[in-house]
């Protein structure tokens, strides 16, 4: 490691300048400045206690919720892998880690008879995302699940708070700013027949695949809901439907989901969510908030640095 390094003394893999478009489903993005792949939660806990205290950290999951802006992300990147994907029977419930995928889990407590999962099935994403964002689909998400939640603190101390702490509300969970979610305890509504589970995961995935884009470079569900509405109506209405600019659009098959057709840079894809935000305010006066995660630097700013 350089001496320009953020810390010295760590077992897992520390990368500077590591390209992070590949990583993004909408496979658009710029560099971290360093990215850090930890060996376990020991190894993440002394990098983060190494770490300046007013170095940026951001950490990646699955990155299917989000745009990595074109100047790339600042300070430390962390990317969970290898045993934080682990999945464990406990009880009556599962221990998943940060990286585990929703999907994985799902398919986890199918085979176990554990009622309640189904709805991950549908979700893209690890199970941190999931959590941090309380994650849901089908009349389901993630505070109807979640028992406790292993954090890391910013500080590198370790801590595990029940679900009933965290404030869960539709796609927020109040975590400690800066925190790491490292695993979860997800606890099950009861037995069911696992065939009976499997059948209605596939009921639900099969409906997922006729009202979305699942096969484009997407990012999922744009906007969040306004409260009584649903985003992609507010969308439709304001003429955004097939919206372009640059390489970025707005489905056709879905108007809460942007698609890079090839060539979209994050700016053209922030830049296309901004014009439709700005369009159905003036349509319906509603203001759309966005669910898709905006990380790191434009480009106007790395330059001028």
């Amino acid at each position: 490691m350089t001496a320009d390094a953020p810390f010295q003394q760590v077992r897992g893999r520390l990368k500077a300048q590591a390209p992070l478009a590949a990583r993004s489903w909408f496979r658009s993005g710029g560099a971290a400045d360093w990215l850090f792949v930890p060996q376990d939660a020991e190894d993440l806990a002394s990098a983060l206690r190494q770490c300046p205290s007013d170095l940026p950290v951001t950490v990646l999951g699955a990155c299917s919720n989000v745009i990595i802006r074109d100047g790339g992300l600042p300070g430390l990147t962390i990317r969970l892998a290898g045993g934080f994907a682990a999945i464990e029977a406990d009880g009556d419930g599962l221990i998943a880690g940060a990286a585990a995928l929703d999907g994985s889990v799902a398919e986890t407590a199918a085979q176990a008879g554990m009622a309640g999962f189904a709805f991950l099935s549908t979700i893209p994403g690890s199970i941190g995302g999931a959590v941090y964002m309380n994650a849901g689909a089908y009349g389901g998400d993630m505070s109807t699940l979640l028992d406790w939640v292993e954090i890391l603190t910013r500080e590198g101390t370790l801590q595990r708070l029940p679900a009933a702490s965290l404030n869960m509300q539709y796609r927020h969970t109040s975590l400690p700013e800066g925190s790491i979610v490292l695993r979860a305890r997800l606890k099950a509504h009861g037995e069911e027949d696992p065939a009976a589970i499997q059948q209605t995961m596939q009921e639900m995935r099969a409906s997922r695949e006729a009202s979305q884009p699942l096969r484009a470079r997407t990012g999922g569900s744009t906007f969040r809901n306004p409260e009584g509405r649903k985003a992609w109506e507010l969308i439709d209405a304001a003429g955004c439907r097939g919206l372009r600019h640059g390489g970025a659009q707005i489905s056709e098959k879905h108007c809460n989901f942007m698609l890079n057709t090839g060539d979209a840079t994050s700016t053209e894809l922030e830049k296309l969510g901004e014009m439709v935000r700005a369009r159905v305010l003036d349509k319906s006066g509603i203001t759309l908030h966005w669910e898709i995660k905006r990380l790191g630097r434009s480009l106007s700013s790395t330059s001028s640095s």
